[in-house]
């Protein structure tokens, strides 16, 4: 049972476009949703669509187009469309894993391997985060990152902490730096989410000391009571 890995499909989809001529822009589209929404699905082995939705995100205007997309994508087997002709259940894909060949995808279900990645139960009483993001199969990279998500806020706190102090930074930062994300979502200007927390942690740093080094510009010089070098036993009868 093959898994899907992220990266290498999306990479071996666009493969597969540079060579394949009878793609055009909708049909990128469409097939870029279903993806994101066999992401959402869990990468189950089959998920139902809704129609207005699928035409909604790939910005297709009429449901003449969106069939004759869809049913080009089946017959060129980049997926498996299985219509429903049923308002009430919907029409469902299979679609292939590119990552390991065109096949359609068999994925382990009732396993662990397969949690959906929601809300982390609380430890010890404390909340936890909610996790989002692309679900990512053999990605080493981004399991330090997984894990950090995945951890409560006590938890996440010592984390930082923890960093802050080995980078030789103080705590106070440290807290405003974690209450400072975790009050937006761990989110970038509220909207793009934190991929790397320890880069960011380290620009954190970065722009506190040009904050400082600015300040520091504009400081006025130190009067030394000295730059006069007055004399206070000076005869004021001498000329100047």
């Amino acid at each position: 049972m093959p898994e899907v890995n992220y990266i290498i499909h999306l990479n071996s989809f666009f493969l597969k476009l540079s060579h394949d001529k009878r793609l055009n822009a909708t049909h990128v589209s469409m097939y870029v949703v279903l993806f994101y929404q066999w992401n959402n699905a869990r990468f189950s082995d089959e998920f139902y669509i809704n129609r207005n939705e699928i035409m909604s995100l790939s910005r297709i205007g009429s449901k003449g187009t969106y069939h004759k997309c869809i049913n080009d994508l089946h017959e060129w087997q980049y997926l498996e469309y299985l219509p429903s002709y049923n308002p009430q259940i919907g029409s469902s894909i299979k679609m292939f894993n590119f990552g390991t060949g065109s096949e359609p995808v068999r994925t382990k279900s009732g396993t662990g391997s397969e949690q959906v990645v929601g809300q982390v139960p609380a430890k010890s009483g404390t909340a936890c985060v909610q996790v989002s993001g692309p679900y990512i199969n053999n990605n080493k990279h981004n399991k330090q990152i997984t894990n950090f998500y995945k951890l409560c806020q006590a938890e996440q706190k010592i984390e930082i902490l923890s960093f802050f102090k080995k980078e030789n930074w103080p705590q106070i930062e440290a807290e405003k730096f974690f209450n400072h994300y975790q009050g937006i979502g761990w989110k970038i200007g509220g909207k793009i989410k934190i991929v790397d927390w320890q880069a960011t942690a380290q620009n954190w740093m970065l722009k506190f000391k040009e904050i400082q080094t600015e300040k520091n510009a504009f400081l006025p010089p130190v009067q030394n009571k000295d730059n006069l070098h007055t004399n206070r036993n000076k005869n004021y009868n001498e000329p100047l």
